[in-house]
């Protein structure tokens, strides 16, 4: 092979490689720092309430990040948090019933193990891209846990953009 046909190969096959890296999709993380701030800030929250709770942190990954079970909260708050955390990112929006219930209705029991059916996790996202979630368990009421998480992403609004 001649010279110049391979700094032509070299050539267009690095070209091939750069332009096939320049289309990989950007990827953010959530990383420890935040997930302890917004662990933090919703336990802030649920404390402020008057409830006692466990939050729990995921990444992307589904995987803890930061978990805090305050004085009180009892044991089952903790596997509350992780199942409501699995559902948000299995379905990539808050914890429970997809539609409105209506006044007075229970939730229908979760249809995948490991997941339930009820209020209290939210996603965290960067733009468009989940890249985590934030679950509450404890307070008298998914709305309460909701409430409380949400407003620790409020908080961290300004790390999230």
């Amino acid at each position: 092979m001649t010279f110049t046909k391979l700094a032509i190969l070299t050539t267009a096959t690095a070209a091939f490689s750069m332009s096939a890296f320049a289309q990989l999709p950007q990827s953010r993380v959530l990383t420890l720092d935040v997930a302890q701030t917004i662990a933090t800030e919703a336990m802030a929250k649920c404390r402020a309430d008057g409830y006692k709770v466990t939050v729990l942190v995921v990444d992307a990954l589904n995987a803890p990040k930061a978990m805090l079970r305050d004085d009180g909260a009892s044991a089952s708050t903790t596997e509350a948090a992780k199942m409501k955390a699995t559902s948000t990112m299995l379905y990539n929006r808050p914890s429970g019933p997809a539609q409105p219930l209506a006044p007075g209705a229970t939730a229908p029991p979760a249809t995948i193990p490991g997941t339930i059916n009820s209020q209290g996790a939210v996603p965290i996202k960067f733009g468009d891209v989940t890249i985590g979630a934030v679950a509450v368990s404890g307070a008298p009421g998914g709305d309460k846990d909701a409430a409380c998480a949400n407003a620790a992403l409020a908080k961290v609004a300004d790390k999230l953009r």
